[in-house]
Order: structure tokens, then C-alpha cells, then sequence
């Protein structure tokens, strides 16, 4: 593509992304060789995007040259990191438009709060950008759908934070169960009971403080006053900001029996109950208990939760077992145990036992994996499809319970559920002006 025609094409696009007077600069040709460098960039830096910033500096060649965040001291603290443990002078911005201007940034990690995902991931790629950004996807069905569409038209590479796929347990997971080490696999339970589920204690609204720029962190989410029980790491259980801890966990643990059985599409059907069951009223407005089947062919995923309890099945607050008919595997981050069931005639095991209990967080191999496909421009390990898919699986159910809705029933062709209109109304969601949704 020529300058001429990417200027005008720039110039075209950006009427209809919702720039607000926001036109980026021209951006690299992406079919040029990188160099064994990457200038990384990170909007949001107050928990784990400043970890997945961690995990690209501890790479050669790796530089951090430009941070921002709404929250001064939050930019203060994070940038006084990278100053000291990696002797690095990146430019600071509470803008993240002025950010995206600044030529030398090769990629963004995109550590916000769930409902700035799709705005900010879609004007990096814009500005030529590629893309590391948090899980889930994007907090809206349609905003998900918004950022597929962002990655292939502006061909950048767009990796998804869903760190498990790159790590040894669960890919030596899907490797037992695609090699038919368990038999045919017919079920996947899935929990997850975490205390922090049910929000935090309820406290007044008080006044902004100083030096955080909070319509900047409203951004296209409704006006609302200041609570500090609604914003740093807690802003999760807000549905204008998240989606509980459904799309917290749920989101990670749901994408693995997703991939156990190689699903392309979003679920077509499900069955939910969703409700706050908790003793005592919490500064929340997501849900601490759900139960949410997914109905397949010939196997099926449950997925339960209960926030406000830290144990559940096989004496593991949260996990999945993939139950086959010669085998159980049991997993979490930590560990991957293999269960065989007993062959009654034969008088033994169907299956050989196998067991791994020094497995470890894999967001560091994720970020490898991102730096290399940034530099061969080769799929990521979860590119925006795949978490399109996994957001859709936790997005579904939450607007089925939101709605009341016990069966939502999905057509994935023409983007809308076949049996609710009040399901559909939460489909696309409304931006707050001046910042209007994307349009690819």
C-alpha cells in the first residue's frame, strides 16, 4: 500500500471509529523486517498490565518507551519501576491518543479496564500498532466482534491475553485428550470459587482524588460518581466495566474445554442460573453464583461458581476435569493429574496414570510468544478469533442472567438471540460522547 492510498484510507476510517478529533500517525509499513528490537508501549499500568510489561522487558531487546494512565500516582509508581529495575526512560502520557502519536512505539499492551479494550485495541491498530490486550477480548459481544474485524483489516498481530494456552499443563492437557489418552471425552466441569467474587465492602462516593482524570477513566462507559469500590481492581464486578468473576476466571478456565474440543463458533444455546447469593449486600452489581451449561453433540461443559467460598471439587478452589470414558483428567495452573477408570474384566487401569504438580503461572510464555509472531508475523497463540470465541461463552451467559432468561438461544450468523429482545438490547453497547464505537 502507498502513502497516498494509506492516508486516505487512514482518513476515511477514522470517520467512522469515532476518532473525537483523534487522527493517527502514518503508520509502519507492516511488511517491513523488524529488527531484533521491540518498543513496547503500555496503556493502563496499575496491576497486571504492569506485569505483562515485566514479562516483555525481561526479553532482549525489549524497551519500554512510552506508559500511560489516568491515575498520576499510578504512572508515577510504574514508571519509576521501569526507571530503576530496568534502567529505562519511557515518555509518560495520561492521554492514550498523544500516545499512539508517538512514532518509534512498535506494539501496546492494552492493561485497562475491560470496557476500554475494543476503543483503545482498534486505534493502536489504526496508528499501526500491534496489539497485546487483556482478557476478556472486549466487554461487549459486538465490541468483540469490532476487534476481529480491526485485526484483519489493519493486519496487525493481535495477541489475547488467555495465558494459558501457552503453557505446558493444559497443552499437555489437550495433548492427552486429542491423542485419545482418555477415551472419547464426553463432559468437562469447570469451577472456579474465589472470595473476592462477591465485591468489596460498601462504602460511600466520595470526591475524586487528586490526580486522577476519572471522565478519562469513564471514557465511553455511562457518567457516574467517583467510588473507590468501582475502580482500581474492583471495577470488575460493574457491568459497564466487566463482568464479574464470569469474565474473570470464566473467560480462561471455559476457553480450555473450548479448545479441548477444537470449538469455532460461539455456543448456540445455553442454560443459566445466575443470582447474588451471598449472606450480606456488597458493593456489586454482577453476580456471586452461577451454574451455566453448554450443551454439545456428544460432550458437554458445565461451569460453576461460587464467590465467597475458596474450596470446591478434588479439594481445589477452582479447576476443570475432562471426563473421558477410560480417564478423568483433573487440571488447574498448578497441576494436571490423570485418573484412570478401572477395566473390570481386563483388572486393570484402561488408561496409564500420569501426573505433573510443578506447573507455574504461563503469562511470561504468552508475552514470548506475542514478541515472536510481532517479528515473523506468524498467528499468535490466541489471536482475536479465539478470544472472540471465549468471550462470547461468558458474555452469553451474563446477559442471559442479567435478562432473566434461563435458555438464551444464539444466532451467531446474524449476531442476535432468537428468543429475547431484551437480550438483544445488551448485544451492542451504548458509548458515552464524544467517544463513539468502532466501525470496520
Amino acid at each position: 500500500m502507498n502513502r497516498r492510498k494509506f492516508i486516505n484510507q487512514t482518513a476515511l476510517a477514522s470517520a467512522g471509529l469515532g476518532m473525537t478529533s483523534y487522527i493517527p500517525s502514518i503508520a509502519r509499513n507492516s511488511e517491513a523486517a523488524p529488527s531484533d528490537s521491540l518498543n513496547v508501549a503500555l496503556i493502563g499500568c496499575n496491576s497486571m498490565g504492569f506485569g505483562i510489561l515485566e514479562h516483555h522487558l525481561s526479553n532482549p531487546g525489549v524497551n519500554c518507551v512510552a506508559m500511560c494512565d489516568i491515575d498520576d500516582s499510578v504512572l508515577s509508581k510504574r514508571s519509576n519501576e521501569v526507571k530503576t529495575r530496568f534502567n529505562q526512560n519511557p515518555r509518560l502520557y495520561k492521554d492514550f491518543r498523544k500516545l499512539l502519536e508517538q512514532k518509534d512505539i512498535d506494539s501496546v499492551i492494552v492493561g485497562t479496564p475491560d470496557h476500554w479494550h475494543c476503543l483503545i485495541a482498534v486505534y493502536a491498530m489504526q496508528a499501526g500498532k500491534d496489539v497485546y490486550v487483556e482478557k476478556p477480548m472486549a466487554n461487549s459481544i459486538e465490541e468483540c466482534n469490532i476487534m476481529v474485524r480491526a485485526t484483519n483489516y489493519y493486519k496487525r498481530i493481535v495477541q489475547v491475553g488467555q495465558q494459558q494456552r501457552s503453557g505446558f499443563v493444559f497443552q499437555k492437557a489437550m495433548e492427552l485428550i486429542k491423542g485419545g489418552k482418555i477415551g472419547k471425552l464426553r463432559k468437562i466441569n469447570i469451577w472456579a470459587n474465589f472470595n473476592y467474587g462477591v465485591g468489596d465492602a460498601i462504602l460511600p462516593d466520595e470526591p475524586v482524588p487528586a490526580g486522577v482524570d476519572f471522565d478519562m477513566w469513564l471514557g465511553p462507559a455511562p457518567a457516574r460518581s467517583f467510588n473507590r469500590t468501582r475502580f482500581h481492581g474492583l471495577w470488575r464486578m460493574f457491568w459497564n466495566y466487566g463482568g464479574g468473576l464470569m469474565s474473570d476466571w470464566g473467560v480462561h478456565l471455559i476457553d480450555m474445554g473450548i479448545w479441548a474440543q477444537d470449538i469455532t463458533a460461539p455456543p448456540a444455546k445455553v442454560l443459566v442460573y445466575g443470582a447474588n447469593t451471598y449472606h450480606e449486600k456488597r458493593s456489586r452489581e454482577t453476580f456471586d453464583s452461577m451454574s451455566v451449561v453448554y450443551p454439545g453433540h456428544d460432550c458437554v461443559i458445565n461451569w460453576d461458581m461460587t464467590a465467597g467460598v475458596q474450596s470446591g471439587p478434588y479439594g481445589m478452589l477452582y479447576g476443570i476435569a475432562f471426563v473421558g470414558d477410560d480417564a478423568t483428567i483433573i487440571a488447574d495452573r498448578s497441576k494436571i493429574i490423570v485418573q484412570p477408570e478401572w477395566d473390570e474384566e481386563a483388572k486393570k487401569n484402561r488408561t496409564e496414570e500420569y501426573k505433573f504438580t510443578e506447573g507455574k503461572e504461563s503469562h511470561d510464555l504468552h508475552v514470548k510468544n506475542f514478541i515472536s509472531c510481532v517479528k515473523s508475523r506468524n498467528k499468535p497463540a490466541c489471536p482475536p478469533e479465539t478470544g472472540r470465541i471465549a468471550a462470547l461463552h461468558v458474555h452469553i451467559p451474563n446477559i442471559a442472567a442479567r435478562t432473566g432468561e434461563p435458555v438464551l438461544l444464539w444466532d451467531d450468523l446474524n449476531n442476535r438471540f432468537t428468543n429475547s429482545e431484551a437480550a438483544n438490547k445488551l448485544v451492542t453497547p451504548v458509548y458515552r460522547a464524544p467517544w463513539t464505537l468502532p466501525k470496520v
